[in-house]
């Protein structure tokens, strides 16, 4: 019992074949998917292929690429979006000075923007990070009373303790079966397992033995293989653990039940 928490079958590579995907997940051991919206138009999208599959729930949010075009409406428009009974999490939201798609100023400030919508309307958000590291920490470190992942987690072991440190979570995806990798391997390995949770990233990031094509969530068991082989447990036991550990950072009582037992939020 898998669950991908961060894929973007709003792209529209999957429009295709996207029922063919979705039905042959059982096959493949995926029982939850958490689709991860990169815009407003890609929220919408992303909660109406909610709605069509029981199994996948949905992230309202706006990435750092996509920040410069968020104007005065859009953080109302999303907080509408996640009142959706499958819109859990807020995401993917943050930093990305590799490309610098937007402006810096402008990505921090509609960072900021959208921490602030997730304190108040209680929902877990989902970071995106690349070459970011310290404005990061420095902006999610002023909000102590969110629950965040850092998605894609790629970094060292020592970034990934200020992470956990703060009560955070981290989830890792392909790129820890690459063989340049280490430190993101070493991290998922040292981690503690209540702590970490898988995903696709798909269409991106396919993982060995597939890589090179369009990913999808068929394709999660080839990273909790790796992930397994380099905790020293067995494949069942990452699947259990990771699922509960999504279903408790995203408040979904049937795939996390000792989420009630706690009294946690739940769906």
């Amino acid at each position: 019992m898998l669950f991908d928490t961060h894929a973007h079958y709003d792209d529209d590579r999957f429009d295709g074949d996207l029922d063919s995907i979705m039905g042959a997940m059982p096959g493949a051991g995926v029982s939850y998917i958490l689709n991860a919206s990169s815009s407003v138009r890609a929220a919408k999208k992303g909660l109406a292929i909610a709605e069509k599959y029981p199994f996948v729930y949905a992230s309202v949010g706006v990435h750092p690429h996509d920040a410069k075009d968020m104007d005065g409406g859009s953080i109302g428009e999303m907080e509408a979006l996640l009142r959706h009974p499958k819109a859990v999490a807020v995401g993917e939201i943050g930093l990305d000075y590799h490309y610098d798609f937007s402006p810096r100023g402008v990505q921090r400030e509609r960072f900021v923007e959208q921490l602030e919508m997730a304190a108040r309307v209680g929902k877990p958000v989902i970071i995106h990070e690349r070459e970011a590291r310290g404005d990061t920490l420095e902006i999610i470190g002023k909000y102590p009373g969110l629950t965040g992942v850092v998605h894609c987690f790629s970094g060292d072991w020592e970034t990934a303790q200020i992470i956990l440190g703060m009560g955070w979570y981290l989830s890792f995806t392909g790129v820890i079966t690459f063989k340049n990798a280490r430190s993101a391997l070493e991290a998922a390995a040292r981690a503690p397992i209540e702590r970490i949770m898988l995903e696709t990233d798909s269409p991106y990031l396919s993982p060995e033995p597939v890589r090179g094509g369009r990913n999808s969530s068929l394709n999660l068991i080839h990273i909790a293989r790796k992930l397994a082989d380099a905790r020293g447990m067995s494949v069942e036991a990452l699947a259990a653990a990771t699922t509960e550990n999504a279903g408790r950072f995203f408040g979904i009582r049937e795939c996390s039940p000792t989420a009630e037992k706690r009294g946690d939020h739940v769906l």
